[in-house]
This record gives C-alpha cells, sequence and structure tokens, in this order.
C-alpha cells in the first residue's frame, strides 16, 4: 500500500471517529428536525453520525453527473477523470495593474464575464466572480445570476442567500429553461455550498443547500480550513476535519433528495502563523487540493478545489509560481472543478484583470504539459532526420509545416526572442489579449420574451424602474446600515401610484449609460425580483 493509501485510510479512520464523538453542529432548525427523523443522534443541534449512518448517505450521491448549458457545446460531465475549470468567487476588491485596490462594481462583473465566455478552457460562467459595490447586497445574487445568464450561455455557477433570493432565481430559470420538472431532469447550474469551521453548518449556506436540492442542482459542500489557526497545524489533522464537515453536510443533502448530484469541495489550506493570514498559495496549499481530490474519489463523489491562487498583491513573479503550483497539482489530481481557475489574487480578497490573462497562460502551459507527447504514425520522421544527418536543418521541411501549429504550444503572453521593450513587453502582451478578447465578444443570443418583463434602468448615477407594476403593492425591501442604494430605489417610487401601471419612470434611453448593455438592478414587490439589463 502506497503513503498516500495509508493516509488516506489513517484520515477517514479519525473522521468516522470524529463525527461520532464531537459530532457536527446545525444552526437551521429544519436541518435538526430532517437530521431527527432519520435517527441521527442529536444533542441539541449537534448531530452525532455513526460510520454506517455516515457512508449510507454519502453512497446516495452520484459518482457523476452532467450540468446543461443553453449552448449545448459546452454542457459538462463532472466526475471520474474529467478536469472542468470554473471562474474565480467571492473576491470583493479589484487589484488595479499598478497594485492598488478598488471595490468591485458590476461593469467589472460583466468585463469578467466576457472574458471568461471567449476563453475556450472555462465552459462554465457566472457566480460570484467578483462582489460589485454597488448594487443592494440583499439583492446581489440574483442580479449577478441574470447578469452572467444574458452575457453567456455557458453552463452556470450561481451565488448563494437567502431562499426568497434564490427562488426568484429558480423562476427565472423556469422562464429560461422551462418547468421545476425540467430543471431536475436537466440540471442548469451549481453554487458552493460553505461549511464553517471547526464542525458547524450555518443557517444560511443551509438555506442555499435545501432550495438547490430541492430544483435538483448539484451543489458544491465545500470547506476552508486553515491549518494552525482554524484548524489543527498538521495537515493530516486539517484534512480530517475538513472531510468531516464536508461529508456530514453531504449527507443531509442526500436526507433531503436521495440521488442529489454533489461536489466532494475544499479549499482547506495553510496560515501564516506570524500574522493569522491564509496561504491559499502555498505547497501545504497544494497538498492540501490533492488530498481533497483522492479523499473525494475514495467515496466514489466528484471532487472541486484549488485553482490558480496566490497570496500575492501584484502580478508578480510569485503571483506566477504559486499560481502555476496550485493548478498543476489540481490538474494532475484530476481534480472535477477547478474553482477560481483564474484571476485570484491576495489570499481570495482581490480579483484582476492582468492576473486573470496570467492564469489563462498557465491553464494553457499546465494542459500542454499534461497532453504530453505522441509517438504514432510520422511523430518520429525517422527517414528525414536519417536524410538530415549531420548537416541539415528543419525549418523549411514539409514534416514541420505539418506539425507546427498541432506540437507546440503559442503563448499569447510570453515575451522571448527579439523585443524592443523588454521591461514592459509582458503588461503590453496583457492588454493587448485583454483589448482582443473584448473586441471578439459577441453577446449570446436571448430571448426577448425572458428578458424584456423584467427590465430596470440606471440614468447617470441613479436607478429607474423600467418594469411594469399591474396591481401589485412595491414591497420595500430591508435596508442595511451600509447601503444607501435601497434609499435610492425607494425615493424613485415614492409618490407612484402603486395600483396603476407605472411605465419608464423618468427615463430617458438616449441618456443611459453605455457600456451598458450591462448594469442591472433589482426591484422587489410581492417577494418577486425583477431585474434586466440596459
Amino acid at each position: 500500500m502506497t503513503k498516500e493509501r495509508i493516509n488516506i485510510q489513517r484520515i477517514h479512520e479519525a473522521t468516522m471517529e470524529l463525527v461520532e464523538k464531537a459530532g457536527m453542529k446545525f444552526h437551521h432548525p429544519e436541518a435538526v428536525e430532517i437530521l431527527k427523523a432519520h435517527g441521527i443522534r442529536m444533542e441539541g443541534n449537534v448531530a452525532h453520525f455513526t460510520e454506517e449512518q455516515l457512508m449510507y448517505w454519502v453512497r446516495k450521491a452520484p459518482a457523476t453527473f452532467k450540468i446543461y448549458a443553453r449552448n449545448p457545446k459546452y454542457d459538462m460531465v463532472i466526475g471520474g477523470d474529467r478536469v472542468n475549470c470554473a471562474p474565480a468567487y467571492g473576491s470583493p476588491f479589484i487589484s488595479d495593474q499598478d497594485g492598488k485596490t478598488r471595490d468591485a462594481t458590476i461593469e467589472d462583473y460583466v468585463k469578467f464575464t466576457k472574458l471568461f465566455h471567449m476563453n475556450q478552457n472555462f465552459d462554465m460562467n457566472g457566480g460570484i466572480i467578483c462582489m460589485p459595490d454597488d448594487v443592494p447586497v440583499d439583492n446581489a445574487t440574483l442580479l449577478m445570476f441574470y447578469a452572467a445568464f444574458t452575457h453567456s450561455d455557458k453552463c452556470m455557477f450561481a451565488g448563494s442567500g437567502k431562499r426568497e433570493q434564490l427562488e426568484a432565481m429558480f423562476e427565472m430559470a423556469k422562464a429560461a429553461y422551462g418547468s421545476e420538472e425540467d430543471l431536475i431532469a436537466y440540471p442548469r447550474f451549481t453554487t458552493i455550498v460553505n461549511v464553517n469551521t471547526p464542525l458547524q453548518f450555518a443557517e444560511g449556506m443551509t438555506e442555499t443547500l435545501m432550495t438547490f436540492v430541492k430544483y435538483g442542482q448539484p451543489i458544491i459542500v465545500a470547506a476552508c480550513d486553515m491549518a494552525g489557526t482554524t484548524a489543527p497545524i498538521t495537515l493530516a489533522g486539517m484534512m480530517t476535519l475538513t472531510n468531516a464537515e464536508v461529508l456530514c453536510t453531504i449527507a443531509l443533502a442526500e436526507m433531503i433528495r436521495p440521488g442529489t448530484p454533489v461536489i466532494y469541495g475544499s479549499q482547506s489550506t495553510g496560515s501564516n502563523l506570524r500574522n493569522g493570514a491564509i496561504t491559499s498559495g502555498s505547497p501545504e496549499g497544494a497538498i492540501a487540493y490533492k488530498y481533497a481530490a483522492k479523499l473525494a474519489k475514495y467515496y466514489g463523489l466528484p471532487c472541486r478545489g484549488g485553482g490558480s491562487v496566490s497570496d500575492a498583491k501584484v502580478v508578480d513573479a510569485q503571483a506566477g509560481y504559486e499560481s502555476m503550483l496550485t493548478f498543476m497539482v489540481c490538474s494532475q489530481s484530476e481534480m472535477n472543478l477547478i474553482v477560481h481557475a483564474a484571476g485570484i489574487l491576495d489570499g481570495y480578497n482581490c480579483i484582476s484583470f492582468e492576473k486573470l490573462m496570467l492564469d489563462f497562460q498557465v491553464i494553457d502551459y499546465v494542459k500542454r504539459y499534461l497532453k504530453d507527447i505522441e509517438s504514432d504514425g510520422d511523430r518520429i520522421p525517422l527517414e528525414l532526420m536519417i536524410s538530415q544527418g549531420q548537416s541539415g536543418q528543419y525549418l523549411t521541411e514539409e514534416h514541420t509545416l505539418d506539425y507546427c501549429r498541432e506540437e507546440p504550444l503559442d503563448p499569447f503572453l510570453s515575451v522571448s526572442g527579439p523585443c524592443s521593450d523588454p521591461k514592459n513587453q509582458f503588461g503590453i502582451n496583457i492588454d493587448k489579449a485583454i483589448a482582443a478578447s473584448l473586441e471578439k465578444y459577441k453577446m449570446p443570443d436571448n430571448d426577448p420574451a425572458v428578458l424584456e418583463p423584467r427590465r430596470v434602468t440606471r440614468v447617470g448615477k441613479a436607478w429607474t424602474l423600467r418594469c411594469w407594476i399591474k396591481s401589485k403593492h412595491y414591497k420595500q425591501s430591508d435596508e442595511s446600515a451600509s447601503s444607501h442604494r435601497g434609499r435610492l430605489i425607494r425615493s424613485h417610487m415614492q409618490g407612484m401610484n402603486k395600483e396603476k401601471e407605472a411605465v419608464g419612470y423618468g427615463v430617458n434611453r438616449k441618456k443611459t449609460v453605455a457600456d451598458a448593455g450591462n448594469c442591472l438592478f433589482i426591484i422587489r414587490y410581492h417577494g418577486i425580483c425583477t431585474l434586466s439589463p440596459f
């Protein structure tokens, strides 16, 4: 038995003892009742699983499943030895080329969506690519889903949130894809359900899990333990904790709907004990991603982890070597869904357009390396080599022409050969790559019947209603202490007869902010969300 196999067996055995003796705390009362109903021993809201119980429910999850895109060429099979890339997720800040950070905006979100759409290594788009600061927090999940939906026809990532938001999102999905039964039969998107460490599952994440499971959509159950701070300093100890958290949560999902597609997810990694910061791009992080994949395959589950992640503050050498390490390990470990595959800086705090291009190149390099060599046919041109002998050349040979576009990778960022501006050329190449991709982008065809009834517009810095409100009372959403945007939209609603039709309140389409096609907003009334691009 190999060392890795021994490690996996020991982690499994320790996990089973941990979940039975320490248990897992579930903060949502519905989750507690579900666990009780299925015979799990409860002490308050702490569930104590036996190995037999836990494995019974974990084995209900399928080893592979399919996610269907609007454009069938982007359909994804998750599981087995297949490796798929998914966008960055959750960063609140944008890091500019000079290293300065700023709040992310909805315009940034749309731009990232377009760039992911144009990259051939990604069949999935959307999710919380960045967290826009210029939209209401309470409705951000729905807004980002709609933005991704309108700008890409790939498989969809979605964010998490309260049940009301998610139900509205699924109403939108049903309008686009058909009935609830259609969604269950042909899953369209997934989301990340994060576990709290140590050994807790929060109320809000439980609602996300329950809603996605209700509609038969795959969920990624993920832990992000940090060795030495939120988890034991030893990697074996940390992975035991991660394993327990993920498996217990998967069991809950399977109790709700047996056969629910789930992905074993982990972003667990090391921490810097000098300052307590996460070390996402560390060798310890890479090892943890490897063992997450091995544990998932041990239980017959699809796996998620890693990405091209880095703790670097700017796009520099550190960003390059950390991202190359983590993405290489995930690819070699046959990680079925590599989230954060491009764009991440500063331990998930930032996403960067420049880092995005760097990681696109990293992915190309790793895929070319793993492709290895082919030796069939005339791949070994022995007759040509004999004829050329000791004094020949191969540049002008027909054999070179035949394979010159197939065999070597043609990097779009790397600087090699003669260069007039070697110090700055790499940055120039990045800017050119971004511009070229955006120039080629074309918005997918969208059904007006799905999009048009959900129209809201922004003029200048003000948000303006563009939807019809017929015989419905406007329902004010709760305003967070930090949000002024709720006040803004309510001010536009004042004086409006709530029982009458109101169309295009104060809107001059010619003055609509350009880039437009791209900013979105949400209006809630009677618990229904409506929104649209402008």
